[in-house]
């Protein structure tokens, strides 16, 4: 075994584990375009990747949406119901997993999302038990980029930040790592390679790539 090889491997959850952001993204777009502020859902990516639900209110309404007291409530669950139409797992992501389940390394979720999406998403292809007991979210913690899910992820883990790697594809979601002196990767998909350099992540454009880059 590589002396790189960690002892535990975070993952971020939508856009690393599975593929919500699209559909996710049409649905804010849909919704922010309806009260005055039109966007694309490739804007919404770009302006939106890595945060909460409430940093999307906050700067809409800073854009100058017109959005209603209960536009949070409102939006999460058309975001459900778009989620439970089904989502795909990212490509390798299943290989690697169990990769990582033959070599008994450790594996946690940190998520800005909340509880309720997170079940949504990755219920039906069975993620959702696989890590059950090891998932972290901003309802219970402070969001990314703040290392707090991160940390907890460790201390629960047993293990030093120095053997921990996180896997993110935002900026917010990198930095977290960094904050928390946690290795940083990258998952740039959307060609986001620049942001998440700038945060000190190595970045890759493959889930494939990255059993090699930590040693498995």
């Amino acid at each position: 075994m590589s002396a790189t090889l960690p002892k535990l491997v975070i993952f971020d959850c939508d856009g690393v584990l599975v593929d919500t952001e699209g559909p996710v993204n049409e649905v804010i777009a849909d919704s922010l375009t309806r009260y005055g502020l039109p966007v694309s859902a490739h804007e919404c990516q770009e302006l939106f990747v890595g945060g909460t639900i409430f940093g999307v209110h906050d700067e809409a309404k800073r854009r100058g949406a017109d959005l209603p007291d209960n536009w949070v409530d409102e939006t999460l669950l058309a975001i459900f119901a778009r989620i439970e139409s089904g989502v795909e797992v990212i490509d390798g992501i299943l290989e690697l997993l169990d990769r990582l389940d033959d070599l008994g390394i450790a594996t946690a979720i940190a998520s800005n999302g909340p509880m309720g999406k997170m079940e949504r998403s990755l219920g039906p292809s069975g993620l959702w038990q696989r890590f059950e007991g090891r998932i972290y979210s901003r309802e219970g913690f402070t969001p990314k980029p703040a290392p707090d899910m991160v940390l907890a992820a460790v201390k629960n883990a047993g293990v030093d930040v120095s053997e921990a790697v996180m896997i993110d594809d935002s900026a917010n979601g990198c930095m977290a790592a960094v904050n928390a002196k946690v290795r940083a990767i990258g998952y740039a998909a959307e060609g986001q390679d620049a942001s998440l350099q700038a945060v000190g992540a190595e970045v890759v454009t493959s889930i494939n790539e990255i059993a090699g880059l930590i040693g498995l």
